[in-house]
């Protein structure tokens, strides 16, 4: 039986429709080789060679090997020559293939090979587009970091050329940001010897082929906005050296760095909400001169061995509170490889230490610290830096922050580099850095490390490894400059901020202001006085009138800078003896020793500094892998009268010091000391008068012979009616012998001493008393 024939239903069926179609394909294709032929024809007629979107050999090989110094310019979109479409050319290594996505249009980008891919797009202008990314088993889509615009300005550029940007850290380095309404993070990084410039890291598996750089002009600073990169992603600098050897440098500028020794810079933003505002809008009241002024030195890492950031932001302040001291010094908290060098040796000179936590944990610490009521002053070292070579040391395969000459910039002493001081980029590095600290941390203070081997070309040097200034002199005069611009800097961008001097010469106007030919520091560690003092107290009582000389010389230039008086770690490691065990005779006289010197120091013109153990008498070395002996002030040790008696002392010095103007208010007046006896060298004997500035006097008197002296008679003022004993080392609470002044003591007529009227004390063994007016 035949089937019925099927209606027409005037539809073609699948398979004709699909035959239509291979046949409509065809004859388009028939129509481009036809134009194609004819645009050959006509440029071959013409002599213009045929566009193509692609490439050419020169470009990919540079952009390949990394050493392109402007990939905006042939990647991304640009108008076709002659206007005819729009040119999209992009470099993803691996990818299986590019996609263009402007609106409604998708356009497949040919594959050009080696990770090229491009296409002409019949276009009139470029449009808001992003790329779709197709890699084996996954497909992403993104924006295009070579559509973006600089995130450098004209005028950053101008400022850093010049070597005046004060806020460096704000453009260099790595920023997350929204940039032309996209979120991700803008690189960029000073490197003017580099012939290219990539950025690697953990967001594209450190291959940095996909991420080249541009070169912003003659300013040396290169830049790339990543769009979809965002915090906590690990990143360095993929550097062509000009010998087109390639070197993976950490971010000089980064804010942010993996655990040592781990190396990496972390893209970071800070989210801390600052509480300190009181402490800020306070600390700038009264200049630091005339203030009190007395610091605990602290290494964060060994204080309590294993704490954090945070968790020291639970203990420290308390603990520097209860003692009364008015500031911390912090060693050097910017990151470094090498925990053994107490951070001295810096990498990482804009990111504090990881070991402890995030940036934000230490500004946690930092507030908290201000929230006590304690200032805080930090290490800060621009003298010098470590070799490695994924830092500083030949950054861009030149020397750069470092001197060209070998002799200048290598330091005998340590094996590092020193900073090219005379470099306008250098010095903008420094100076910024030590605003940065200031302002973003809120530091109070610098302590800047090792002044005097920035001062002199010959420091440590022999004969014929230094070469003299222009004048002829020993003098490093970009030195001075560079020392004199960051503190003018940072004094006028930073209200309440000091800055000191680790400076161990004579050099001249160390604390005088900048504009009358000084340093513009604010203090000075006074190295002379701790040398002196310490060889005095070190030597037997017998022997001590031998050496009298040595615990008065300090007066002689007292007031020539404005010092710090500084028992710093420097003086308990190395074989040097902790504090206490620098100390003659047994373990009473050693103690009763180390209470007498405290007090005749805390007395002394000039600011303290003590570093941390040698408030409770500890008797070992420190050492940065255990710190402080902490178990010595458990009463379980008979600590009672021996170590916790020595910190009970400490804790009395600062709140009588802290209450009594006499000692910090004119530190820098010649008119606020007298000598009453400077000269009792057979008595081992010191006594001096301490004035505010309404005159009012605090009497001292050191007795450091270990035999009492009764009815040893001073002169004194005749307009006091009695002195009282306010504090005395000898006192039974803090391990010594009880012997003291009970009742108030009242001037005879008799004058002794040059003074019209005197006082007679019973002066106790191997002790310091403090007596003021009644």
């Amino acid at each position: 039986m035949t089937p019925p024939k099927k209606k027409a239903t005037g539809k073609k069926s699948s398979k004709a429709k699909a035959k239509a179609n291979d046949k409509d394909r065809g004859k388009d294709k028939d129509r481009k080789d036809e134009a194609k032929a004819k645009v050959e024809t006509k440029a071959k007629a013409e002599q213009v060679p045929v566009f193509s979107p692609a490439l050419d050999a020169a470009d990919r090989g540079r952009l390949l090997h990394g050493d392109h110094h402007d990939p905006h310019s042939v990647l991304g979109a640009h108008p076709a020559p002659g206007g005819d479409g729009v040119v999209f050319r992009a470099l993803r290594p691996f990818a299986r293939s590019v996609t263009v996505v402007a609106g409604e249009l998708r356009a497949e980008l040919h594959d050009d090979g080696d990770g090229f891919f491009s296409g002409l797009l019949p276009l009139t202008e470029v449009p808001a587009y992003r790329l779709l990314v197709a890699y084996e088993g996954t497909t992403l889509e993104t924006e295009d970091p070579y559509r973006f615009l600089p995130t450098l300005g004209d005028l950053d550029l101008h400022l850093i050329g010049e070597g005046r940007h004060e806020e460096l850290w704000t453009v260099l380095g790595a920023h997350p940001r929204t940039h032309q309404g996209v979120t991700g993070t803008s690189f960029s990084v000073w490197a003017p010897n580099a012939r290219g410039v990539r950025v690697a890291g953990s967001f594209n598996f450190w291959d940095g082929t996909g991420y080249p750089m541009r070169s912003l002009g003659s300013s040396g600073v290169w830049e790339l906005f990543a769009p979809g990169v965002g915090e906590g992603e690990l990143y360095k600098f993929d550097i062509v050296r000009p010998d087109g050897s390639h070197t993976l440098r950490a971010d000089p500028m980064a804010r942010r760095t993996e655990v040592p020794p781990a190396t990496s810079s972390i893209v970071h933003a800070s989210r801390h909400e600052w509480g300190d505002e009181e402490w800020l809008a306070g600390r700038a009241e009264l200049p630091v001169h005339e203030s009190p002024f007395s610091v605990y030195e602290v290494h964060l890492a060994s204080w309590r061995p294993g704490l954090t950031y945070r968790q020291l932001a639970d203990q420290l302040p308390a603990y520097v509170r209860d003692l009364g001291f008015t500031h911390v010094e912090l060693m050097p908290v910017a990151e470094h490889p090498f925990g053994g060098s107490w951070g001295y040796q810096v990498t990482g000179f804009y990111a504090p230490t990881a070991r402890l936590g995030t940036p934000d944990d230490f500004k946690y610490l930092v507030d908290a610290l201000h929230r006590a009521g304690v200032g805080v002053l930090m290490d800060w070292v621009p003298a010098h830096f470590p070799r490695d070579d994924w830092a500083l040391a030949e950054f861009d395969g030149k020397p750069l922050y470092e001197h060209e000459d070998p002799l200048r910039a290598a330091h005998p002493d340590w094996g590092t580099l020193e900073f090219d001081f005379g470099r306008r980029e250098v010095r903008n590095f420094l100076v910024a850095n030590a605003t940065y600290w200031c302002e973003e941390f809120h530091i109070d203070g610098l302590r800047v490390d090792a002044v005097a081997s920035m001062l002199y070309l010959d420091y440590s040097r022999e004969p014929g490894q230094w070469t003299p200034n222009e004048h002829g002199g020993r003098e490093n005069l970009d030195a001075v400059a560079f020392l004199q611009e960051m503190n003018a800097t940072v004094y006028r961008r930073s209200p309440g901020v000091v800055t000191v001097a680790e400076e161990s010469t004579a050099w001249d106007g160390v604390t005088r202001p900048t504009d009358s030919g000084g340093l513009g520091f604010g203090l000075k560690w006074n190295m002379g006085w701790m040398h002196d003092s310490l060889e005095y107290m070190g030597h037997e009582p017998v022997h001590r009138r031998y050496h009298h000389h040595e615990m008065t010389f300090s007066m002689v230039y007292a007031y020539s800078e404005n010092y710090v008086l500084p028992i710093s770690h420097d003086e308990v490691v190395h074989g040097k003896r902790s504090l206490v065990s620098k100390m003659p005779g047994d373990w009473w006289q050693q103690r009763a020793n180390l209470r007498a010197y405290l007090a005749f120091m805390w007395a002394h013109p000039g600011k303290q500094l003590l570093f941390m153990g040698q408030e409770f008498a500890q008797g070992a070395e420190w050492s940065e892998v255990h710190g402080p002996d902490w178990w010595l002030l458990d009463p379980a040790y008979g600590a009672e009268a021996d170590h916790r008696g020595v910190r009970d002392l400490v804790r009395d010095l600062n709140t009588v010091y802290r209450a009594t103007p006499a000692l910090w208010q004119r530190d820098i007046d010649p008119a606020g000391f007298q000598w009453v006896v400077g000269d009792a060298a057979e008595d081992n004997v010191f006594a001096f008068l301490r004035y505010d500035a309404e005159g009012v006097p605090l009497l001292t008197v050191s007795n450091l012979s270990p035999v009492v002296r009764d009815d040893y008679r001073l002169g004194v003022p005749d307009d006091i009616p009695a002195w009282h004993e306010t504090l005395n080392t000898d006192a039974e609470r803090y391990g010594g012998s009880g012997v003291a002044q009970p009742d108030p003591v009242k001037p005879e007529p008799q004058g002794w001493h040059g003074r019209p009227a005197s006082i007679r004390l019973a002066l106790p063994p191997l002790a310091t008393i403090w007596l003021r007016p009644a």
